[in-house]
């Protein structure tokens, strides 16, 4: 398998170690792609991860190498092929640029929990298909810019209540009247995870714990679009 993992702002290392991780549980052959210009996504990506950040700033940053133009025309090309978007990875989806339509039903809103101050963990309430994934460890050396993932631990779901371990950082929030999409995750009375067909979007940060559930649902989609091809 081929996963694109767009290197504009955000947790991006975090999420590849956590794509590998789940790999390994899964016993799958994984491959993370990272994609900094135009020309590094093509059609042989079979699933993309969106991470967080900072929307603008990574609206602003792709101008120049063409990235997010390049990742909305991959979306629709491939329109069945897997999206996971992670906090400002699920405003990319749900308000795309330059009048395109938006590939998940949902209104969402910026920074709509307040400053990086206002960041939090909390547990949350998860409704997608549970997988048996483990949390491996899988060895990792600096890439060529020096960068490795942070040490994650010590944040899991709790054994056996389905709860998630939600981490918001600066974190948009879902309009519960605009979502006209499958609700996935809630946090008390307020929605933080949508699905829009073979797109996932949450306000939260799941790389940044060793729950794997989300990363899990990204590589079974593509497993499951390759036997059917």
């Amino acid at each position: 398998m081929r996963v694109g993992l767009a290197m504009l702002q955000g947790a991006r290392h975090e999420h590849e170690e956590a794509v590998l991780s789940t790999a390994v549980s899964l016993n799958l052959d994984v491959e993370v792609i990272p994609l900094r210009k135009a020309e590094d996504l093509d059609s042989s990506i079979q699933g993309l991860i969106l991470p967080g950040g900072e929307s603008t700033t990574m609206r602003i940053a792709s101008r120049y190498e063409g990235l997010l133009d390049s990742i909305y025309d991959w979306m629709e090309t491939h329109p069945d092929r897997p999206v996971l978007g992670t906090c400002a990875g699920a405003i990319l989806l749900a308000v795309p640029s330059k009048g395109r339509s938006p590939f998940i039903q949902a209104k969402i809103s910026r920074n709509a929990w307040g400053r990086q101050r206002q960041s939090f963990e909390a547990q949350i309430d998860v409704s997608l298909q549970q997988v048996g994934v483990t949390s491996t460890a899988v060895p990792r050396k600096p890439d060529a810019y020096g960068h490795t993932p942070l040490a994650v631990g010590g944040i899991n779901s709790p054994s056996g209540d389905g709860f998630f371990p939600g981490v918001f950082i600066r974190a948009p929030r879902f309009d519960a009247e605009g979502i006209k999409c499958e609700i996935i995750a809630r946090f008390g009375d307020e929605i933080v995870g949508v699905r829009d067909g073979s797109k996932c979007a949450v306000t939260f940060h799941p790389e940044l714990t060793t729950d794997r559930r989300f990363h899990a649902w990204l590589l079974e989609e593509i497993s499951s679009l390759s036997t059917c091809d």
